[in-house]
């Protein structure tokens, strides 16, 4: 019965396992803005090129 108190009140672990949850969220927002960053750089090209095609014809 004590080793299920002690397990239950002992802390060690948990802010291990908080940094880890934080470093995920992290790291997917990270690629979450990345990909929206680069489909609006393609976009943004594809408009340049667009264009430059059409002015040199």
């Amino acid at each position: 019965m004590n080793f299920i108190k002690n397990f239950i009140a002992e802390e060690d672990g948990v802010t291990a396992i908080e940094y880890a949850l934080i470093a995920a969220l992290v790291a997917a927002a990270l690629v979450g803005g990345v990909t929206l960053f680069t489909d609006g750089l393609k976009d943004a090209f594809g408009k340049i090129g667009t264009k430059l095609k059409a002015t040199t014809l």
